[in-house]
């Protein structure tokens, strides 16, 4: 994956009510790189400044979307269009999950296409005219005993499939915080040592299984992932306990 090249989809979000969720949207679409938003008929007007208090740093989106008064002229630029809908609409469309309708835009954007996504308006959802102009359906999984989905949230979920879509997304990663794993040779000498003071304290015993305990032990360092940091710490700890143990003697 690489970064875009191409105009990434429009956002559609078809007679918001609420400016909070149209700033909450905003904010949403910036945190995953889309600055691209179309109002169509926002119940309380444009601009709004609710829009503009929970947008926070996503104000550009605001000060840039554009503003329509039908769906029709939202998307009369895109050549592909998909709506969100959490029910039947008793029409024949395809349907798509959130990740698949972003892999399809992503291939159809990376092939020069104009795409839309349409968003309804907090309380109903889009009407079946605004359904009827897309080439397809998002559906997301939501619970069919609460199938409402926040706006904001629903523009959430999509861009955020929208940016593993575009940018590889490590599934597992670990800050190291300025470390650096420990080396082979580092967690032999931590083993060694271990061992080395674990056989003088009488641990290795019987003496018929010290071996087979040795290489249980050895493969449980293998097994941690170390960084440097930690080994030292390792020794500084068993250092001590010695010194302790030795000064404890003294006193007897």
């Amino acid at each position: 994956m690489s970064n875009l090249t191409h105009i990434p989809p429009v956002f559609v979000l078809v007679r918001p009510q609420m400016g909070e969720n149209i700033g909450g949207a905003a904010r949403a679409m910036w945190n995953f790189g889309l600055d691209r938003m179309r109002l169509v008929a926002p119940r309380d007007g444009w601009p709004n400044p609710k829009a503009v208090a929970v947008a926070s740093g996503a104000g550009r989106l605001l000060d840039e979307a554009g503003l329509h008064d039908t769906t029709a002229d939202a998307i009369a630029d895109c050549t592909y269009v998909l709506a969100t809908t959490a029910r039947g609409r008793g029409m024949t469309n395809p349907i798509l999950s959130p990740e698949q309708a972003m892999i399809e835009t992503w291939q159809r954007v990376q092939q020069g296409e104009r795409v839309a996504i349409l968003f309804g308006p907090e309380r109903a959802g889009l009407e079946n005219d605004d359904i009827a102009r897309a080439n397809a359906l998002i559906s997301v999984p939501v619970n069919p005993d609460f199938a409402s989905l926040n706006l904001a949230q629903c523009v959430l979920l999509l861009a955020y499939e929208w940016r593993r879509q575009t940018f590889e997304v490590a599934a597992e990663r670990v800050d190291l915080a300025g470390n650096e794993w420990a080396t082979a040779v580092e967690v032999e000498r931590l083993a060694g040592h271990y061992e080395e003071r674990l056989d003088q304290a009488g641990f290795f015993f019987p003496e018929t299984k010290a071996d087979s305990m040795k290489v249980v032990l050895r493969n449980l360092w293998s097994r941690m992932p170390l960084t440097r940091a930690d080994t030292q710490i390792l020794h500084g700890i068993l250092r001590q306990m010695v010194r302790w143990k030795e000064r404890g003697d003294d006193q007897r």
